[in-house]
This record gives C-alpha cells, structure tokens and sequence, in this order.
C-alpha cells in the first residue's frame, strides 16, 4: 500500500500565490515510486493548477464540493465539474461539520458523489476533545465512519481513503493537544475492526487510513511509523515549503 501526504491550503494563497508556491514545490519533489502527494487548493485554484501540475510527482485534491452533479444550486461546484481536475477530495473535515453545519447525511451523500465522478474520497472522522473525555471516541468513529461510507457498495470501497482527524489535535482549535501514538493507534485499530467487519478481510485491508493532527516535519515519522497509519493530512505545515517538502523526505525514508 501505498503512503499518502495530502496537504490541505484551506484558505489560504491566492490563485497567483497558490500557482508560485506549486512551482517551487515541483522543483524540489522527484517521483516517489510509494509515496503518493496530493495539495488541496481552494476551488478557485483547482483548475488553472490542473494545468500546471506534473501528476507524475503530485496530485490535485479539492477541499469540498457539492454532492448533486448539477441544478440550480447557485455558489456550489459539483464533483461532476471537478472529474478531471481533482484526483482527491476532503470530505467530513471537522471544520465542514462545526463550523458549516455538514451532517452525516450530507458527508455520506458527497462521499458516493466523489466515487460517482471518479475522485478518491478523503473521509476524515474524529472526536472532539469532550466526546473524548466522556469515553465516547468509539462510539463517534462508529458512527461518522458507518454513515459516512453508508451509500458505498462494496466493490467501491478501495476508492475511499479514511482519514482520523481528531479535533482535540488540529493546531487550528485553541488549545490544541498533539495525538500520542498510542492513541492513534488505539482509534486506527478501532477503525479497521469497522472496515473488515463490514465490508470484509480482503477489501476492508486496502483501505488506507491517514492520520491528521498538528502534522509537520518534526513528528511525521511517529505518525507514519504507528501501525495501520498509511499516510498524513497535513494543514497547516504544507502551506510552508521546507514543512511539507520536509514531510515528504520524512515519508519516502520511512517508506525505503
């Protein structure tokens, strides 16, 4: 299996700052056999850095879309309008469920949307810091986890990537905590358990599994070395270059 770097801009760079900050990032990537990196960019950004990328060193993933292919839906990008562009998507980020609203049923219905269109769906799942201190960790993952791949047949599944994103750990939310490995590992167990219950061994192996948390350069390698983690979602440490390119490095010796 393969492991995942995937950096997510959120809101940050302009177009013309975004399209800079990818040509220097080209520049000092080469072409890493086992380590897959994707940038999410804004929207605005996805499709002029389409034409830009060498996808040979990197992918595109988008931070959202809309799950119906088209209508009137004025402000909405579909993933429909993204097939081509996009490779990823982030789906179910703490900060589309808190702070925009996005319930199961809408994360469930992007999901299927994403893996309709032919774009890889990045589900992040995680608890907050009072589910975690109320013994609800397991009950939290179960839930977004299930509902999140509720529309997802099971010849579909190895299309999904699932990442754990607990929101007690993002360096966004005050007062952020780093995740521990033992923790991480106590959830990503938690989380294969699911994947092989419900959709088998054999498929419900496949599924790689990320971790994002406060990553960058200095604590990759405990990440990336905790069992069953495949990969990192890395915030704010990818929009700095000698972070990410960092990451990188960190994941390719890990990996050799």
């Amino acid at each position: 299996m393969k492991t995942y770097i995937v950096g997510n801009w959120k809101l940050n760079f302009t177009v013309g700052e975004a399209s800079i900050y990818l040509h220097k990032l080209l520049r000092k990537m080469s072409n890493y056999r086992d380590v897959e990196v994707a940038v999410a960019p804004s929207t605005i950004a996805l499709q002029p850095l389409s034409l830009q990328v060498d996808r040979h060193k990197m992918k595109l993933c988008a931070q959202n879309a809309f799950y119906r292919d088209y209508g009137a839906f004025t402000g909405e990008t579909s993933f429909n309008q993204l097939r081509g562009v996009a490779d990823y998507a982030i789906i179910g980020h703490s900060e589309r469920r808190y702070i925009f609203g996005e319930d199961d049923k809408m994360i469930a219905k992007k999901v299927a949307a994403a893996v309709r269109n032919r774009i890889s769906p990045i589900l992040c799942i995680g608890e907050t810091e009072s589910e975690r201190a109320f013994g609800e960790t397991a009950d939290v993952i179960q839930d977004q986890l299930v509902s999140g791949l509720m529309d997802i047949a099971e010849d579909d599944i190895e299309k999904v990537i699932v990442a754990y994103e607990p929101v007690w750990a993002i360096s966004s939310v005050k007062a952020a905590k780093l995740a521990t490995p033992d923790e991480i590992a106590e959830v990503v167990r938690m989380i294969r358990q699911i994947l092989v219950e419900t959709y088998g061994a054999e498929k419900g192996e496949k599924v790689p599994i990320l971790f994002g948390g406060s990553v960058n350069s200095s604590n990759a390698g405990a990440y990336l070395t905790v069992p069953g983690v495949n990969g990192l979602l890395v915030g704010g440490a990818s929009l700095i270059l000698s972070e990410f390119t960092g990451i990188i490095e960190v994941a390719k010796r890990v990996r050799s």
